[in-house]
């Protein structure tokens, strides 16, 4: 079985048990998915199936595109609301100094990775050395915020409510949503932890394609959900090969451009005799079309 489910996660789940509940489901070999979220968020999740696996990282530096809420006047261990608070103070915040504090975390910025993060130190990942008290120096990372706007802007008027913000974010791959939260809230000055993200869209899909985790674990007919292979492949250009040229191209062997029909102009092509054969790189400076990716 090859394609590709979208699924809308739910909360309080891994990507990899909503991954693995979907192989059950479809009784498949293997399966993979593209874009991790964090247990608390929710939103698109490509789940890949069978050799459809093979494509999770050639889409995986296109944009994210984020609706974060946040909560003002705190600080957690964790950046976000499952850890322990280490700050709490008044909020004297307007919705216009926020509105005018956003432009300085757009565009190319640096980050440091949360201790609470999967990225690896000496190949442990920083949240199990985290969970042991242990504190370690991360390297700077470099991000991109291509829009960061504010949706809503709310101030408690009592004891019972919390100051609370959301924002809708587009990003590259790698960007920590809950550190651009936490350096907002410092750049306040009464600090912010996330409270709520839910990804919207990511790799090409949009949160209107996805079917929710538990009707699509309850459906009779769940392979209605699943999508063609080359669903993950939408955008990229397409190259037509002929027969001779599909032998030599799923046995490695690169193909001359000038002798291909190629429509479009992406640095990656999907590749079709027929059918869909793969992906290739295209080198338009030596005039090749070369193997990537077989399916």
């Amino acid at each position: 079985m090859n394609g590709i489910v979208l699924i809308d996660k739910p909360s309080g789940v891994t990507s990899f048990s909503v991954t693995a509940a979907v192989k059950r489901k479809l009784n498949c070999s293997k399966a993979g998915h593209a874009g991790t979220l964090d247990p608390l968020a929710t939103g698109v999740l490509p789940v890949m199936l069978g050799r459809c696996t093979r494509f999770i990282d050639l889409r995986g530096d296109r944009q994210k595109h984020y609706q974060a809420g946040l909560v003002l006047g705190m600080t957690t261990d964790t950046l976000d609301c499952e850890g322990r608070v280490l700050t709490e103070q008044p909020v004297a915040v307007t919705r216009e100094q926020l509105l005018a504090l956003l432009p300085r975390f757009t565009g190319a910025i640096t980050q440091i990775p949360p201790m609470y993060a999967a990225v690896k130190k000496d190949g442990v990942p920083l949240y199990k050395l985290a969970r042991q008290g242990v504190q370690v120096e991360r390297r700077p990372r470099q991000a991109q915020i291509d829009r960061l706007e504010l949706i809503d802007f709310h101030i408690a008027q009592t004891k019972q409510e919390l100051d609370t913000a959301l924002l809708d974010i587009v990003c590259s791959k790698g960007t920590y949503v809950r550190t651009l939260i936490d350096d907002l809230g410092r750049a306040l000055g009464c600090g912010a932890y996330m409270h709520t993200l839910r990804r919207i869209a990511s790799g090409g899909f949009e949160i209107s394609q996805c079917i929710p985790l538990e009707q699509f674990l309850n459906s009779p007919q769940p392979t209605q959900y699943l999508l063609p292979p080359q669903t993950a492949l939408t955008g990229l250009c397409r190259a037509d090969i002929t027969p001779k040229q599909a032998t030599l191209f799923q046995n490695g062997g690169q193909l001359f451009l000038d002798r291909v029909r190629l429509q479009g102009d992406t640095p990656l092509a999907q590749v079709w005799c027929g059918r869909l054969l793969g992906v290739a790189a295209v080198d338009r400076a030596q005039g090749l079309l070369c193997p990537k990716c077989l399916l």
